[in-house]
């Protein structure tokens, strides 16, 4: 899928576009009746089965390499790609690439998992529908699934999508070849990509930011479904990663990216972030310092009370973070980030915005590093002399320039970016434990009456303790860093 094959934003809306979506089994039932395709129907459903078989040598080699040979009921064979060749460009919802037919060996590879099912084709005047649901199999294990695609003019297609949103389309975290050797070996798919993204193969700023944006939508699609409760603390904390690499590269592509359409998708990763951070907040707690206050002060009856409240509390923010992921304003948030990578809103602007966009990113990224740099230097002057607040400060500000930092470090590798990375991370680190004791004191003072008094106090005296030690930490971290040259020079 070529991102950029068109000059111009009323171009890239008419170019054609296919994406693929996962739905709910139960939901993909509802689709024939929904009023988005019964209103815009245009003819008869055409319906067949379909059988899928996925093959691969006993030792797996095609899918080390990222592929997967498929063979449909008819007994052709295709190879694909079913995970995105590292440091390709990617478009959460693409599917799976076909490269070049299949050599003669393919006969002596071996079946690894199967589909079984029907695909339905819908015309729906400039987009076509097609739905495929059944069971995908393996020798021990099967799983319903439910796939939809949607093909036709971009605008079209995506406007199709969000008027669907309340059957809870989303880009699939893996290939149906991927699910079935996933569910034939008894674990879970292979991430199509993690942590910050790597923009070293982008030449200019606006492939940069096509790179991250389809990068990091992918990473926090993928750790999304691990935000509920009884599935740990890593969902949770490893979805508002991204989402703050996502918000942190809106606002270092800044002026290139300027326009509507931009600042409505950080709205909405806004709204997402409000609703993580209470969920992550007392993770941290109960994991951080209210353990460690409970080891260092015993079974005490009045604290036992108030981490029992706190995981009540906890409890609630996770159903509230679910309730707003299973709904619409989730899908229509991965499809306002969509729209921006394929319709490229920001090249409406006026030329000197263009001029920007097409600047050679290594000029750009120097500039931005520089600015955030020196900020950062402002902020920490007289730092053994900042109170709470002030360091809060300088940790915002560490956080801006690391999140900057790991995104264009790629583009000058070498000891100095990975130097600088690894002091400016330990700073914002001990910055940040000193952080979560004061989140901690907001939380437990939050609980109310139905608290102990007793166990507020010793909570927050026990908190404050550590602080001292965080300090302490932070400022050796910040002499390590001024230390440090900046790489990018």
């Amino acid at each position: 899928m070529d991102l950029q094959s068109e000059s111009s934003p009323a171009g890239e809306a008419a170019a054609q576009l296919v994406l693929e979506f996962a739905l709910d089994p139960e939901a993909a039932q509802r689709l024939s009746r929904h009023g988005a395709i019964s209103s815009a129907r245009a003819g008869r459903t055409k319906s067949s089965a379909e059988e899928l078989i996925w093959l691969d040598t006993a030792d797996g080699a095609l899918a080390t390499e990222g592929l997967a040979l498929e063979s449909n009921r008819r007994g052709l064979r295709r190879l694909l790609r079913a995970m995105p060749a590292p440091g390709a460009s990617w478009c959460p919802g693409q599917p799976p690439e076909e490269l070049e037919a299949p050599s003669e060996e393919a006969a002596t590879l071996v079946p690894i998992a199967a589909f079984s099912g029907r695909r339905s084709l819908i015309a729906l005047g400039e987009v076509e529908a097609e739905l495929l649901t059944g069971k995908l199999r393996a020798v021990a294990a099967e799983m319903p699934v439910a796939r939809l695609t949607l093909r036709g003019t971009t605008a079209a297609v995506l406007a199709r999508a969000a008027a669907l949103a309340d059957l809870h389309p989303l880009p699939p975290i893996a290939s149906l070849a991927e699910e079935g050797r996933a569910l034939a070996r008894g674990e879970a798919p292979r991430p199509r990509r993690r942590g910050p993204p790597v923009l070293a193969g982008a030449a200019t700023v606006e492939e940069a930011l096509l790179a991250a944006l389809g990068h990091l939508l992918e990473v926090m699609l993928g750790h999304a479904p691990g935000c509920r409760l009884g599935a740990g603390p890593e969902g949770v904390h490893q979805t508002r990663v991204a989402l703050r690499r996502l918000r942190s590269v809106l606002k270092s592509f800044g002026a290139a990216a300027a326009c509507p359409e931009v600042k409505e998708f950080d709205q909405g990763l806004r709204d997402l972030a409000t609703a993580l951070g209470p969920a992550r907040d007392w993770d941290v707690f109960l994991a951080g310092t209210g353990a460690a206050a409970a080891e260092a002060i015993g079974d005490d009856r009045r604290l036992l009370a108030l981490l029992k409240a706190g995981e009540t509390r906890r409890q609630e923010a996770y159903v509230a973070l679910r309730r707003m992921l299973d709904g619409p304003a989730f899908p229509r948030l991965v499809l306002a980030g969509l729209g921006l990578m394929l319709l490229r809103p920001w090249r409406a602007g006026p030329p000197e915005q263009s001029a920007l966009l097409d600047q050679p990113l290594t000029e750009f990224a120097s500039g931005l590093l520089d600015k955030r740099w020196h900020r950062l230097r402002k902020r920490g002057e007289d730092i053994a002399e900042h109170g709470a607040e002030a360091l809060h400060e300088v940790r915002l500000d560490a956080k801006r320039l690391r999140y900057a930092a790991e995104l264009f470090a790629p583009l000058w590798p070498g000891k100095p970016a990975r130097r600088f990375l690894r002091r400016l991370a330990a700073l914002q680190e001990e910055l940040g434990l000193a952080n979560d004791v004061a989140v901690a004191r907001g939380l437990v003072g939050s609980l109310g009456a139905g608290v102990p008094a007793w166990a507020v106090g010793a909570v927050e005296g026990f908190a404050a303790a550590r602080t001292g030690r965080a300090r302490r930490h932070a400022l050796e971290a910040w002499d390590e860093l001024l230390g440090a040259d900046p790489f990018w020079r």
